[in-house]
């Protein structure tokens, strides 16, 4: 259980296992704990990281509109701070868009 100062936030994540890293984005409302059933199985081969994105869970929001752009850009900051080469990303609903845009 750690936080990254990214931007402006401290953003909450986790780490579980080790291998090549697999970047987890909760939906709208969530946190990363909703991938809790399945994260045994990612986690088998995988460092498997859990975020909480801003205003979710235990990353506090900003006074700034919650949009994609801004937010891929923090998973993007993340993984500077991790110092990860790449990482692959997945995400469900709002953490689907999310994981598109850190892409981008």
């Amino acid at each position: 259980m750690s936080y990254a100062d990214v931007n402006g936030i401290s953003l909450y994540y986790e780490e579980h296992a080790s291998g090549r890293p697999l970047i987890l984005l909760h939906g709208g409302y969530g946190t990363g704990e909703m991938f809790a059933p399945i994260l045994p199985l990612l986690a088998g081969g995988r460092r498997v990281i859990t975020v909480d994105l801003r205003g979710h869970g235990r990353t506090a929001d900003m006074d700034r509109p919650l949009r994609f752009q801004t937010m891929g850009d923090d998973i993007a900051a993340l993984i500077g701070h991790l110092g990860l080469a790449q990482a692959d990303v997945m995400g469900y609903s709002l953490g689907a868009a999310t994981a598109l845009r850190t892409a981008i």
